[in-house]
């Protein structure tokens, strides 16, 4: 396809994109459920044509040599095909936002004002492996009131194919404008860069994806944009960190799923506490087949490698970790501003007033205290699931979800009510 054939259709689903917005936007809160429901239905009995989809995708991305964490990323099996129609089924069930009364008062002038959530319009989601993003976007869109315009990345291309087509059938099922829900049908880049320039017809672009996707997104777009460029997260082993919470927090931040913008990528340790419990974290994490890249006297430790400079503020996504002694919180608290993306960190500490210190003075999206860097997700906190984790401190900051993808009006009120 030429580049006036992607501008046309872009514009051609944008164009449907803005009329359904327009319906969705007074949809009942039943119909939008019913829809998600029906929807959830359609992925767990098509599961097997999407097992065949995700095949495909497999195949294509072994080709690429992606590596073992994207394709990690990329793989359905039937627990993650659950887990989606779980998620959907969540977001079926939340309390619908539009039209939430967030703030309501009298004036002496007689108006009566409320303050009201309504839907942001229509979005675009970018995004690469992950087909989950499919559904995740498409219910949690619906839920908000907003039409969608899908662009998932070329690895995934049958797997979120056959999941649209799913989330297309529950808008079907219950009579909503199947424009609603749009994905993008190519796999050519230059659809990427029409999306951007889209300002008629998207209203928010939330890109999911890597440093490169997310750069380029930032760089490029003239619509309004929900970041999350990296997820460099910290875990902070304070020196009154308990060790046995401290070597099971560390040990799952790192190794549950090494591909997730959640995962630890580096290890902060109190020198309080290396002095009083020597390298047991990082021997945990090297028995557990994870590279520590590290400096100073930990490279004491059998089977770490050195660190170079740019191992600091890096997002791995693989079996790698940077590690580092800190003086105290206050050091950990200044490498985090110096090498963090204000994504999500967590400190490791039984004293209060350090782990409330950390709460106030690290501004990242999500901060936590002796848990594991992994619970940062939509579903974790809620949410069913979620778009993305915005980093930003615009609109949405930390797991985007329905009330997320919602702005707000103002109702004023009076009785023939005139101004003096």
């Amino acid at each position: 396809m030429d580049g006036s054939g992607v501008a046309n259709m872009m514009g051609e689903i944008g164009t449907a994109a803005r009329a359904a917005a327009a319906e969705l936007a007074f949809a009942s809160p039943q119909a939008k459920t019913q829809a998600l429901t029906a929807a959830a239905d359609a992925v767990w009995n098509g599961r097997a044509d999407i097992l065949a989809a995700n095949a495909e995708d497999l195949e294509f991305g072994r080709g690429k040599g992606l590596s073992d964490a994207m394709m990690d990323r990329l793989v359905l099996d039937e627990p993650r095909i659950q887990s989606i129609v779980d998620g959907l089924r969540a977001i079926a069930g939340q309390d619908d936002p539009v039209g939430a009364v967030i703030a309501e008062w009298d004036m002496p002038s007689g108006l009566h004002i409320r303050r009201v959530r309504t839907p942001l319009g229509v979005v675009g989601v970018i995004y690469e492996s992950r087909p989950n993003v499919t559904a995740d976007a498409a219910a949690l869109c619906l839920k908000s009131g907003n039409a969608v315009i899908l662009r998932g990345g070329s690895e995934s291309y049958h797997s979120s194919a056959a999941l649209h087509r799913c989330m297309v059938e529950g808008l079907r099922a219950t009579g909503l404008p199947e424009a609603a829900i749009q994905m993008v049908p190519t796999r050519d880049r230059a659809a990427v860069a029409e999306m951007l320039r889209m300002v008629e017809y998207i209203d928010v672009i939330v890109p999911r994806g890597g440093k490169g996707l997310v750069g380029l997104v930032q760089a490029e777009a003239r619509v309004p944009v929900f970041a999350h460029l990296e997820g460099i997260c910290h875990v902070y082993a304070d020196g009154d960190a308990d060790l046995e919470k401290a070597r099971k927090v560390v040990m799952n931040a790192k190794t549950r799923r090494t591909g997730i913008c959640g995962a630890a990528e580096c290890l902060l340790i109190d020198r309080k506490f290396y002095d009083a419990h020597g390298g047991v974290l990082i021997e945990d994490l090297l028995k557990a087949g994870v590279e520590v890249r590290t400096e100073g006297e930990l490279l004491q430790i059998a089977g770490t490698v050195a660190a170079t400079p740019e191992d600091f503020g890096r997002e791995f996504l693989d079996s790698i970790i940077a590690a580092k002694l800190v003086d105290g919180v206050e050091g950990a608290i200044a490498h985090i501003r110096a090498f963090g993306s204000q994504h999500t960190e967590s400190i490791l500490t039984e004293n209060p007033t350090t782990a409330q210190v950390f709460f106030n003075r690290v501004d990242s999206a999500i901060v936590m205290h002796n848990a594991s860097t992994q619970f940062a997700d939509g579903g974790e906190f809620g949410m069913g699931a979620e778009i993305g984790i915005a980093t930003g401190k615009m609109h949405a900051r930390g797991p985007v979800g329905a009330e997320q993808l919602t702005s707000f009006k103002y109702l004023v009120e009076g009785d023939g009510t005139t101004r003096a």
